[in-house]
């Protein structure tokens, strides 16, 4: 009770979490301060928020579950092949990308189940540190994951913090790419990518503030170029849709560019134009000893390479057809 609480920061959102009333999980607190015999949350009319005997307790709390994890994990990896399920979530495009070579998994250990949901990067690495998700798939627009994870182990970086010990996978490097339909002017693979030349173009986004949104504003500003107001479209594969169709041009992440659409053309982004973001596999270090977590975490780690190598392969020229993630994987 006192891990949810830290984690959510707040009696309701305990209350939601784990599925009790507010009223429920404020008397099962004030239980838990009796019996600790100090005070473990300040409560103000409007809100309650740990004490620093709260905090120190609920640090304590985290380590006791971890090693209950741990022991979870230590039984469960000497048996005879994956088993039980395994919940995932992803950001939208890393969930298309991504689930094929999950399904196929699945395939593989018949005793595995999965349920991948969808999410915010940043939810999805709350989900996985409060352990209600075995594994998220994240990006980073900022370089500063990558950074921060440089000298550690590339198989598994593991980094400790309030909230126990996260292992991290780098996955793929996602750049911006220009997407355009068949039979624009921009798709000629003869013609290099001149984005002051499409200034005028009808440009299709994402709503402002989306972090795509915000690189692509980015990369435009660097050139010099402001369009007019893109029309602004809530899901990215609404966009590749409407790209497909002619009715405008889009900068946006290349795994967002669905394999079901194959009237877009990808142009990559000129020289020195190399904006990306690192998308990483994350999950519990304690976790990923088990064979159900191991598996799916491999599966993940098979197709980035896959698409890495179809990536590298299509650097070799310019003015491609859309790829379809799905086939590779």
């Amino acid at each position: 009770m006192l891990h949810e609480f830290a984690a959510r920061g707040s009696i309701a959102r305990t209350a939601d979490a784990l599925g009790y009333t507010p009223s429920a999980v404020s008397q099962q607190l004030a239980v838990l301060e009796r019996e600790a015999g100090t005070p473990l949350l300040d409560r103000t009319a409007r809100s309650a928020g740990l004490t620093d005997a709260g905090r120190r307790l609920a640090v304590y709390a985290e380590r006791i579950l971890a090693m209950v994890e741990e022991a979870e994990a230590d039984l469960s990896a000497h048996a005879a092949q994956p088993s039980g399920r395994v919940v995932v979530t992803a950001f939208p495009s890393a969930a298309v990308a991504f689930a094929p070579a999950l399904a196929r998994s699945l395939r593989a250990h018949p005793k595995l189940s999965l349920l991948l949901r969808q999410s915010s990067p940043a939810e999805g690495l709350q989900l996985v540190r409060t352990g209600e998700v075995e594994v998220a798939i994240v990006d980073d627009w900022t370089g500063r994951l990558s950074a921060n994870l440089a000298g550690l182990d590339a198989t598994g970086r593991a980094e400790r913090g309030g909230s126990g010990v996260l292992s991290y996978y780098h996955l793929v490097r996602d750049p911006l790419v220009l997407v355009v339909a068949r039979g624009h002017p921009a798709a000629d693979p003869d013609r290099p990518v001149d984005l002051r030349a499409l200034r005028d173009e009808p440009w299709l986004a994402a709503p402002y503030g989306e972090p795509s949104r915000q690189a692509v504003d980015r990369l435009l500003a660097a050139v010099g170029v402001t369009p007019p107001v893109p029309s602004e479209f809530e899901g990215l594969g609404t966009v590749v849709n409407l790209v497909a169709r002619g009715l405008g041009i889009a900068i946006m992440p290349r795994l967002a560019v669905g394999a079901s659409e194959r009237r877009v053309v990808v142009r990559e982004m000129p020289a020195g134009l190399d904006l990306a973001r690192d998308v990483f596999a994350v999950a519990r270090t304690a976790s990923v000893v088990r064979p159900s977590v191991a598996v799916i975490v491999s599966a993940l780690r098979g197709a980035a390479r896959s698409m890495a190598q179809r990536a590298a392969a299509a650097e070799t020229h310019d003015g491609h057809e859309a790829p379809a993630p799905s086939e590779p994987l």
